[in-house]
């Protein structure tokens, strides 16, 4: 047996191809259809073949073997009410024997009979030869035969396929290769997609077995049993009160946030600028989605929930351990006795780096008189930090104690917390970033102002352009005297600039990694990768066939197989959206604002134009 992988149009499940040979005497050659069988009624006993006939593709997708004995009429009143139910337009599509023992004479005249009580056309006759691995298959049209009298046959294509697989599979929409037309993959994923959609839909039809005592006897993949767990089961009966409740709870806490005290000033802008409250904000909308009483539309949506209650779960899961491994062997008390220390040592390599740039540093000339204004200045704000740092010494355990007990909310939230106190912590340095950086864009505007005086130019407010201008005399004066100034003032000041720019981008790329790990355990599609992992066949990319036989004389016989979904595609498709506070600059965006001595936040303004 060979493994053949073909895509729905090689397959042949979207175009009809005729078949020439030579005419049989008692019957006329027809088109070529593929029949759909499921794999778990090979070993049925002899019935009708009920399914799905789709014109479009001339496929015949046989989801159910009807079992004698049976009254014609019961069986219409049963494909109406699974019709009903389900939208799905079943017929009987023909007649299935199986010779596990010498038929009888009559079984043979009898299935023969069946198609004057069930009209369809074509009528499929599926036969396992006894004692035999060969299958014959027959497909007749009695009514649009051109001959009268003489029946055309079509050539069938059987295909097998698992039912049960493509009952709970998921196909997701193909992506057209660049040596494929556009058309053409459409339609394939069409015709496929409609194999697959008969069979989710026609659940129904799978909740009767062989062993109700319904007159009509049925064989599919719950022919042995309805397959069912009792956790499961109990876990259904119980999520719809639990949501309810949850529901309950998270629209007070929505009522309670939305009173009119939150919304006033200064309050809106600091939560706003707390990656804390963000990440907070972001978790309830997750909570309002998941525990929400309306039923999940389709299976993407579904999959998303599931994929954020994995992800809450997770998060939880995680914060419980790090609320546990911090409140062991009083780390607390370790950490808080030695975060002053660490403070101290921070302001004193600070203290170091401010005695050294007012010196000679690297043995540059600097402006003496600036040079001294600025590091006494940057000193003074510094003894001002020391002396805030050791004021809140007696509070650090009680508040490190409360931030470990907010890790029960998730690790996120504990991770968020960290990144709000590192930014707390360095206050200092982001002044000392702000007051360089302010100081040097304003002397690189100024220089750039003058630099266009020199030329005649001037910039025009009203147009946003510059134009041409006429200056006399004493504006050139006073323009080549402020331009000397700046100019000779300038390498102080970017020295300043460019030290505490490292110093403040230090901070932002650890506060980066912090977020980077938030927005990793918030996106991350947990459940579709376990889904993936364990039970492949879930996430459907499309099929493949394997050629079980191909003889001359006897049906195309094969065996389709799902394809998975890559794991790349599964986190592209399936990953949840993050909270989006932080802002995310291109390389250039973030050359150009350090030049020009523009302020790097470290979360989103509004109006910013991402590169």
């Amino acid at each position: 047996m060979g493994l053949v992988s073909l895509s729905a149009e090689a397959a042949g499940l979207d175009a009809q191809s005729a078949l020439v040979s030579p005419d049989p005497p008692d019957t006329v050659l027809g088109m070529v259809l593929k029949a759909f069988f499921p794999t778990c009624c090979t070993l049925a006993d002899s019935g009708l073949l009920v399914g799905r006939w789709i014109p479009e593709q001339s496929s015949a997708v046989v989801l159910a073997v009807v079992h004698f004995p049976f009254i014609p009429i019961q069986v219409k009143e049963l494909l109406a009410q699974v019709q009903q139910a389900s939208q799905v337009g079943l017929v009987v599509l023909g007649t299935w024997c199986h010779h596990k023992q010498e038929p009888e004479e009559s079984l043979g005249h009898f299935l023969e009979g069946l198609g004057t009580i069930f009209s369809h056309e074509p009528w499929l006759q599926l036969c396992w030869e006894k004692g035999s691995k060969f299958w014959s298959c027959k497909a007749t049209h009695q009514q649009s035969s051109t001959i009268p009298g003489v029946p055309i046959e079509d050539h069938v294509m059987l295909i097998f396929y698992d039912q049960r697989k493509v009952l709970l599979s998921y196909l997701h929409p193909p992506t057209v290769l660049p040596d494929c037309q556009a058309g053409d993959a459409t339609a394939s994923a069409e015709g496929l997609a409609a194999i697959f959609d008969t069979v989710s839909r026609s659940e129904a039809l799978f909740c009767k077995n062989q062993f109700d005592e319904d007159p009509v006897r049925l064989s599919h993949w719950q022919s042995e049993g309805l397959e069912a767990s009792i956790l499961v089961e109990l876990a259904k009966k119980a999520s719809g009160p639990v949501c309810l409740l949850v529901a309950c709870l998270l629209s007070l806490v929505s009522a309670a946030s939305a009173c009119r005290l939150w919304k006033l000033w200064p309050l809106p802008f600091i939560a706003s600028k707390f990656s804390t409250c963000e990440q907070l904000r972001h978790r309830f909308e997750h909570l309002t989605l998941v525990f929400s009483t309306q039923k999940a539309r389709g299976p993407a949506q579904l999959m998303r929930k599931a994929n954020m209650l994995v992800s809450l779960l997770l998060d939880v899961a995680l914060g419980l351990t790090l609320l546990s491994w911090l409140h062991s062997s009083n780390r607390i008390g370790q950490l808080a006795d030695a975060l002053i220390p660490m403070a101290d040592h921070v302001a004193e390599e600070l203290q170091h780096l401010l005695q050294w740039l007012m010196g000679a540093p690297a043995g540059l000339k600097m402006n003496r008189a600036l040079d001294q204004v600025l590091g006494r200045f940057f000193l003074y704000h510094i003894h001002l930090w020391i002396s805030y740092i050791h004021l809140m010494s007696p509070f650090i355990e009680r508040i490190l104690w409360h931030v470990g007990l907010s890790a029960c909310l998730g690790l996120t939230v504990a991770l968020s917390i960290l990144s709000d106190i590192l930014a707390l912590l360095t206050f200092h340095i982001y002044c000392f970033y702000v007051y360089g950086a302010r100081l040097y864009c304003l002397k690189i505007y100024g220089l750039s102002s003058l630099w266009r005086l020199f030329r005649g130019k001037k910039w025009n407010v009203l147009r946003q352009r510059v134009d041409s201008c006429s200056y006399d005399l004493d504006q050139l004066f006073v323009g080549t005297l402020l331009f000397t100034i700046l100019i000779f003032l300038l390498p102080t000041t970017a020295l300043y600039y460019l030290v505490f720019t490292l110093l403040r981008l230090l901070v932002v790329t650890v506060q980066g990694l912090i977020h980077l790990l938030v927005d990793l355990i918030n996106s991350l599609p947990l459940y579709s990768l376990g889904l993936r992992l364990c039970r492949p066949y879930r996430l459907a990319a499309g099929v493949k066939f394997r050629v079980l036989e191909h003889e001359a004389g006897r049906p195309l016989r094969l065996m389709m197989q799902i394809n998975p979904l890559p794991y790349s595609n599964v986190v592209h498709t399936y990953r949840l959206p993050t909270c989006g506070c932080h802002p995310k600059h291109s390389w250039g965006s973030l050359c150009r604002k350090l030049f020009f001595g523009e302020l790097i936040y470290p979360w989103k303004q509004k109006g910013d134009k991402q590169d």
